[in-house]
């Protein structure tokens, strides 16, 4: 596996997106301005002629393993953070329907009147067929984040590459809002990122991506056009790979 990012070699894509990124500014629901402008970038990203598959989280609506009630059972919290994720997979793909472009929403949980159950070859035939393809509903299982759905997806259609939106460059050797002296890393291996304890994704997903050698790139969300730059540009955000 090669240890810098090589653009030529990658056709199809899985882009994990969080909730949060929806929101914007406003931290809940849905900032339009922003929704808006990455409908625009992900248009942009399929004319280029890749496959892309998305995960999007639920923390704009209902973050079910950070809720404060404790108490409650957290399955049903999962659950309801689960459908948190269809919800805005079915806006986002709305959203491109409106102007003019294909897009489909599946789900790993049985809400079939709302929208088609996700299976890897319904959404590899989505794919193929020039749609945009949001698989929601997570794992379909509590416990799991969004992360590793979006590596266990990545894994069940044969994607080139995981590519995870944040809100900073990449990967850092400590915390860049607290340590002024932290320094970007822009390619590490999957072992160097556990020998330096560094956070690329939940321990689950990045098990899951280490032991089915699916590379990560790590990128700034917030900065416009930096999904095209993250696919194109090698020195662009952070490569995790074997």
């Amino acid at each position: 596996m090669n240890k810098v990012f090589q653009p030529q070699n990658v056709r199809r894509v899985l882009l994990k997106l969080s909730g949060e990124v929806l929101a914007g500014e406003k931290g809940y629901g849905y900032d339009d301005t922003v929704i808006d402008a990455l409908s625009e970038e992900l248009i942009a990203i399929k004319n280029l002629g890749y496959g892309l598959a998305i995960v999007l989280g639920g923390g704009n609506i209902f973050r079910g393993g950070n809720w404060r009630k404790q108490e409650l059972n957290r399955v049903v919290l999962d659950s309801i953070g689960m459908l948190a994720t269809v919800q805005n997979a079915l806006y986002m793909a709305e959203v491109l329907i409106a102007k003019g472009y294909p897009a489909v929403v599946f789900s790993s949980l049985a809400v079939d009147k709302v929208v088609a159950r996700y299976s890897p070859q319904a959404a590899l035939a989505a794919m193929e067929a020039g749609s945009i393809c949001f698989i929601s509903g997570g794992t379909g299982n509590p416990y799991f984040t969004t992360d590793t759905a979006a590596v266990l997806r990545a894994i069940e259609l044969k994607a080139d590459v995981v590519l995870k939106a944040t809100k900073v460059d990449g990967l850092y050797s400590a915390d860049p809002m607290k340590d002024k002296n932290a320094k970007f890393i822009s390619s590490a291996s999957f072992q160097e990122c556990l020998e330096k304890r560094l956070g690329v994704m939940d321990l689950t997903a990045f098990s899951l991506a280490a032991d089915n050698n699916m590379p990560i790139k790590i990128f700034n969300i917030g900065k416009p056009g930096m999904l095209k730059d993250a696919l194109l540009n090698p020195k662009a955000g952070t490569y995790i790979h074997p």
